[in-house]
């Protein structure tokens, strides 16, 4: 097995990583002379009500019987980032090792989780294609309707398609005993009269006897926003939040019922829409003289603005005690649609509407599923202690079509894909190891009917067809306790997803292809395997996990020169990883958290060559290295001061592929003071320093239009009052 820190050369790469190992066991070392039997008292009742995960097991599952690397974004966690930002994956940036950096945008484009696309679910529902990767799913809610947000690392079929990368799971608040109704409000500036924003947000919980409500409503107002320069930032090509209203309202009903109130029924619905206002059109960058893409006032190409518009009604039932067991049944429908801006790119061209080089377009995509997802999970299986089986089926149907919108032509006909996927999964807690294990079988069905492609395709006729996917999906893992603080695991797992279907369909520009016969559309199968330990003392904690992921026929993404959209390449991936946590509480007032990340991607320059390419931005972050420290220094007031670092990366010199990112540490600033009766007031800091630099993903382009500057100075000033 290949160590991935042997692809790292340079004293500075040694010095970072040896960094981040020093403070993980500097942790360790701390807080094992400060524990003692009281507070390893305390500790259990924190594992009991804290670190419980639903995502990839349906049933609450204790962290430290999971054989994988498992990350719990808290709701305080899910607060400090919005008191910064509204920007719905940066809290997944700085909290989570293997997330990439966010781009700031309303396209989360080149943001991937262990250097591979993730699956994101809002209360276990779909928010993402397994058709059409749109590079929108980041933006589907508003996040003060979230409570936590679960994480599963790495390769996994345990929720569906798409999980190459592994799995992230917003799940909805639940209500409180009695009735409380909390009112947010925040206004954010960057010292310019059209960088303002503002948000208003209320929400509603009444929980009585077996009845419970959640009722939330939010309207977001966006200004422009300025880089470290105070230089306007230009409108990315996949669709910008700046300069846009986002409104989001979210309900959920729930009533328990039968004897003992041993079932439950839910229903819950959810409309966000976010949509550009259109007062500001791109001016495009010169990369060579490092001047970066900016904005000027003035209407954007096309008729209509950007947005995303997504809608989902899910109906849930539960019952505890089913033949000895607890039961599951989620059915749900959900329709994301989402508009880009306009462009007048080549492939947009048609002299049957317009002289070339004259017509303006923009794509508009439409995704359209129902599925229903079930499972029973039983312990104690024949009496034996500590075994438990856990079975299901899982269905749905996605309906997917591209088109461009301001001339209603085809770009990517409608696909419809169907899936069946029984699973069953058996886990056995055997004193201080557990062992688990099992299997899933993904029955697919992909139909796309016969199609014209665009004039810069050439117009070519293909046939339509029907390509089925077959796909056993196996994993085994165990967990073993040294004590109860101490575990390490050990696991395999695959993972099924389809690769961005539209991209190789728009693409044909040759006659005489069958859409059952389009390599380019055949699954993406990885293989995981990982191993790694978690340590929870009465005052730290510490985990840290090596993973090796491969899939045979995989993906990695490179821009057109000619259009600047990407293309698709098939081939095998191998990506090596390191990632490692930690954090120290010196008291109950005074804490502090660190986390490392270390990704290596690799493909071929050359069909059946060597895996020797190095994968670039697009696909896989650079090092990075986060901390945080919070900081109660008076009884009603506390602060947050984090610190984002991206080690700079040179790689693929002299052939296909090069790429120099440059490195930056950015430092962010919340403050917090409870008025009591007149509510809490934040006061957020994004960039602190003002920090000028450059997007990882537009270094790793070769685009002019995409030499993106990042934000300065954003000073956010927020009210939240319950009662």
């Amino acid at each position: 097995m290949t160590n991935p820190i042997s692809a790292r050369s340079g004293a500075a790469a040694r010095t970072h990583l040896s960094m981040a190992v020093g403070l993980v066991l500097a942790t360790v070392a701390a807080s094992a002379a400060a524990q003692d039997a009281n507070t390893h008292a305390a500790h259990q009742d924190a594992i009991n009500l804290d670190n419980v995960i639903v995502t990839g097991t349906r049933a609450p599952k204790a962290v430290d019987r999971i054989p994988g690397a498992v990350s719990i974004v808290s709701l305080q966690e899910v607060q400090n980032s919005l008191s910064l930002t509204e920007d719905a994956t940066a809290v997944l940036s700085r909290t989570i090792p293997g997330y990439s950096e966010s781009t700031q945008a309303l396209t989360n484009s080149g943001e991937t989780l262990r250097g591979r696309i993730a699956l994101r679910l809002f209360d276990g529902i779909p928010q993402t294609s397994p058709l059409r990767e749109t590079n929108r799913a980041g933006s589907f809610t508003d996040l003060g309707v979230i409570g936590r947000i679960e994480v599963v690392n790495g390769p996994s079929a345990a929720e569906g398609v798409g999980a190459a990368g592994g799995i992230i799971n917003y799940i909805s608040k639940t209500p409180e005993e009695g009735s409380h109704t909390s009112v947010n409000t925040r206004w954010s500036t960057q010292g310019r009269d059209d960088s303002d924003g503002w948000k208003v947000g209320v929400t509603f919980g009444h929980k009585e006897d077996a009845y419970d409500l959640l009722l939330a409503t939010s309207f977001v107002d966006r200004g422009m926003a300025y880089d470290g320069k105070g230089r306007k930032i230009g409108m990315r090509g996949s669709g910008t939040i700046n300069d846009s209203e986002a409104k989001n309202l979210f309900l959920k009903l729930g009533t328990n019922f039968g004897e003992a109130d041993m079932q439950r029924l839910q229903v819950s619905v959810s409309r966000f829409n976010l949509t550009g206002k259109g007062n500001y059109t791109g001016v495009i960058g010169d990369r060579a003289n490092n001047v970066t893409s900016t904005s000027v006032h003035g209407t954007p190409l096309g008729a209509k603005t950007e947005f995303n518009d997504f809608n989902q009604l899910a109906l849930s039932y539960s019952h505890s005690d089913f033949f000895g067991g607890t039961l599951l049944a989620d059915a749900y429908r959900a329709d994301q649609h989402m508009r880009y801006p306009a462009e007048d790119g080549k492939d947009r061209q048609d002299p049957l509407l317009a002289p070339l080089g004259t017509l303006i377009d923009q794509s508009e995509v439409n995704s359209d599923k129902k599925g229903f997802r079930t499972s029973w999970t039983r312990g104690g299986l024949f009496n034996v202690d500590g075994l438990e089986l856990r079975v299901g089926v899982d269905q749905v149907k996605d309906t997917t079509d591209q088109r461009l919108a301001l001339t209603n032509r085809v770009w990517v006909p409608p696909m419809e894909y169907s899936s069946s996927a029984p699973y069953t999964q058996l886990s056995w807690d055997i004193g201080d190891l557990t062992l688990s294990g099992g299997v899933r079988r993904e029955s697919g069905e992909l139909h796309v009917d016969s199609y014209t492609t665009t004039y810069y395709n050439n117009r070519v006729f293909v046939e339509g067809g029907t390509l089925k996917y077959r796909q056993t999906l196996p994993n085994a893992g165990l967990v073993y306790r040294f004590t109860d603080a101490l575990s390490a695991y050990a696991s395999y797992s695959e993972g099924f997803s389809l690769p961005n279907v539209g991209i190789p369909l728009r693409n044909i520009n040759k006659p005489g292809y069958k859409v059952d016969g389009i390599l380019d559309l055949q699954p993406i199968i990885v293989e995981n395997k990982e191993i790694g330990f978690n340590w929870r003392g009465g005052s730290a904690s510490a985990s840290a996990s090596y993973y090796r992921s491969y899939s045979e026929l995989g993906v990695s993404l490179s821009t057109d020169p000619v259009t600047g959209d990407f293309v698709m390449n098939r081939g095998p991936v191998r990506i090596n990883g390191i990632e490692l946590t930690g954090s120290y509480d010196f008291s109950s007032d005074l804490k502090l958290s660190a986390l490392y990340s270390h990704i290596v991607g690799k493909t071929w320059f050359t069909k059946n060559g060597p895996l020797d390419k190095r994968m670039g931005a697009n696909d896989v972050s650079p090092d990075k290295i986060g901390m945080n420290l919070f900081w109660r220094f008076a009884p009603q007031a506390d602060l947050n001061l984090g610190a984002t670092t991206l080690l700079a990366r040179t790689i693929n010199q002299g052939r296909s592929g090069a790429e120099h990112t440059s490195g930056r540490t950015l430092l962010d600033l919340s403050v917090n003071y409870d008025t009591g009766r007149f509510g809490k007031l934040t006061l957020g800091l994004e960039n602190l320093l003002n920090k000028q630099y450059i997007l990882t993903t537009s270094e790793a382009s070769n685009a002019n239009d995409d030499w993106m500057a990042g934000r300065g100075r954003v000073i956010s000033l927020s009210h939240n009052i319950a009662f």
